[in-house]
């Protein structure tokens, strides 16, 4: 019996049938995705794949927050809120995946152009279109729909801070240097916001205008005595408003009885709803304390309400995801060679991250009550499409990103380290 083998140095030609599990199955699924997507970078896909996730987890807790409050405001519409939340999260996810897709160069084009139309929204809010909510002047009406124009001046604020600052990356000698270029049209933006008597956002811009220095190479001496001025201004602002001062000092001295109805009601009660969830929840949809016991249950403290239907299991998961979220965008800094690309991801990612970490601090009790939004999953329309258009930028800029040639190390091309900083 003749036997015929295959030429020495080639594999024998496999009969045909179904892949091997695990090895090219999901190729197309995973290159419908990134064309679905734009995105091509894996840490870019962990990071729109976490906010997606994020958003949809809101949705959910918005609806389920927001029932009661949402039917005695709006005559018996339980889903008024949701509806209106989730109207913006169909207008910001493809947003987000459209400015995605935008070149890098498109945002240093037009930088100067956003920051100066930011300014010029902000400054609506103290004309006849601007309006008072809870001692804030911060927003504004517009055809029968309310806006806050600080949440889009984050963004102008984050690449005109980028494109200023990339020219001059590594490059700074004394204090001046780090100051003139960021801090005259930042504290103008900081200022106007502050004018508006929102503590809350003010901290985050201030936060953005120091990540930028910091990813830009600004010499950390420097860094610090900025720090230092801001923290004696913020000192000073907080002590010239009797709200602000009694809220700090329920915080640092405890509620005491004649409090409890005015300045630590949230506080207090967002505690109890954490503390009644337990380990495991009460049950989706369960809660008490959005009964009106909790004001902006739906918003700023919506943590509560994961911790109270959801449980500690429930939190865990959103701390998780926050996590998994900030790992990704630091993977992008870090592999980032353009400066504006740099400054700019770092900035959004400290946005982001730091905002996630106030709101939860404060339903904690571990901060003054600020009045932030928890990113992604708190009701409020500017704040979602803000948000989201951030992390189409981060998309748009991540790329750029160089990728590793076919067959080439598992290494990853580019990951050199962060601009080497001294304390000079």
């Amino acid at each position: 019996m003749t036997t015929v083998r295959p030429p020495r140095g080639r594999a024998a030609a496999e009969p045909p049938g179904p892949p091997a599990p695990g090895r090219r199955a999901s190729a197309p699924a995973v290159v419908a995705v990134r064309r679905l997507f734009g995105v091509t970078d894996p840490d870019a896909m962990l990071a729109v794949g976490t906010v997606m996730f994020l958003v949809l987890f809101g949705l959910v807790m918005v609806l389920s927050s927001s029932a009661v409050t949402s039917a005695q405001n709006n005559e018996g519409d339980f889903f008024a809120v949701f509806l209106r939340q989730g109207l913006f999260a169909l207008i910001g996810i493809p947003l987000m995946l459209t400015v995605g897709r935008l070149p890098a160069v498109f945002w240093r084009r037009w930088a100067r152009v956003a920051v100066m139309v930011g300014l010029a929204l902000q400054l609506l809010v103290f004309t006849g279109l601007g309006y008072d909510y809870g001692g804030n002047r911060n927003w504004i009406e517009l055809f029968g729909f309310t806006m806050q124009p600080s949440e889009f001046l984050k963004l102008a604020l984050v690449v005109w801070l980028a494109t200023v600052l990339a020219d001059r990356a590594n490059a700074f000698t004394d204090l001046r240097s780090v100051a003139i270029p960021a801090l005259p049209v930042s504290g103008v933006a900081v200022g106007m916001v502050l004018l508006g008597q929102d503590l809350g956002t003010a901290s985050i811009m201030i936060a953005i205008v120091l990540a930028a220095l910091f990813f830009a190479g600004a010499p950390l001496r420097h860094l610090g005595l900025l720090v230092a001025g801001i923290a004696a201004l913020a000192v000073i602002f907080a002590l010239t408003s009797t709200s602000r001062t009694s809220r700090i000092s329920v915080w640092l001295n405890g509620c005491a009885p004649e409090d409890y109805e005015f300045t630590c009601w949230q506080s207090v009660h967002a505690l109890w709803a954490l503390g009644s969830g337990g380990v495991l929840g009460v049950g989706l949809g369960n809660s008490a304390t959005k009964w009106r016991w909790l004001p902006h249950a739906e918003s700023d403290f919506i943590f509560a309400i994961i911790g109270e239907e959801l449980g500690l299991i429930g939190a865990i998961v959103v701390l998780v995801l926050f996590a998994v979220l900030a790992v990704a965008l630091m993977r992008i800094v870090r592999r980032h060679v353009d400066p504006f690309a740099r400054i700019a991801t770092g900035a959004i990612m400290v946005w982001l991250i730091g905002q996630a970490f106030v709101n939860i601090a404060v339903v904690l009790g571990m901060l003054p009550v600020l009045g932030l939004p928890l990113p992604f999953i708190s009701a409020g329309g500017s704040a979602l499409l803000s948000s989201l258009l951030a992390v189409g930028v981060v998309l748009s800029l991540a790329r750029g990103l160089p990728t590793a040639a076919p067959g080439a190390p598992s290494a990853q091309p580019g990951l050199a380290p962060a601009p080497r900083r001294t304390s000079r």
